[in-house]
């Protein structure tokens, strides 16, 4: 348990028809006194809203760095997480961490990180789409510059596929977060 120690997390949620399973991260989080701080990109409004997370946590989301005094956040994030957390990873997500874009408050906090601070990425997407070179390509080579990705789930996806590429679950993402900190 965390509760003697608070660590601070940031809980990056991307846009997949996953993301419901990021409020459900989210609540187990911060029910064992883990700090929490959540950033929604602009997919991950279109699935789930703000207002489960702020809800759960307690503190604003936050997503935009062009809003009148956020445009720091992302250095600020940098310094005050002890593990960033990308869950959903959407395979869009993980091409644009791969190329380096930081036109949205998740690219600017992985490079504003630099791997100074442990970032893991859940990917979350259709078997055929993860197996793509250009995803598959992206996740090794994120996973050499020094993140962490985690295993996917297999099963029955969204689409009616069956097979490799479902969002590992909330409860054995928990485990893993509270191994790292044991």
């Amino acid at each position: 348990m965390c509760r003697s120690e608070s660590h601070r997390i940031v809980l990056q949620i991307g846009g997949s028809i996953a993301a419901f399973k990021a409020a459900a991260l989210a609540s187990k989080l911060v029910s064992e006194g883990y700090e929490l701080q959540c950033i929604l990109s602009e997919g991950g409004r279109r699935f789930i809203g703000e207002s489960t997370f702020e809800g759960l946590t307690g503190r604003p989301v936050l997503g935009d760095i062009f809003s009148a005094g956020r445009a720091l956040d992302h250095i600020a994030l940098a310094d005050w997480a002890d593990l960033i957390l990308l869950y959903p990873a959407s395979a869009n997500r993980i091409c644009r961490l791969r190329s380096g874009l930081a036109d949205d408050l998740i690219g600017a906090l992985f490079l504003a990180n630099n791997f100074r601070k442990p970032w893991w990425i859940a990917p979350a997407m259709n078997i055929n789409m993860l197996r793509h070179p250009a995803v598959s390509q992206a996740l090794e080579i994120l996973g050499g510059w020094g993140c962490r990705v985690l295993p996917t789930g297999r099963g029955r996806q969204a689409c009616g596929s069956e097979g490799e590429g479902r969002l590992l679950e909330p409860d054995d993402t928990f485990k893993l977060i509270r191994e790292h900190f044991a």
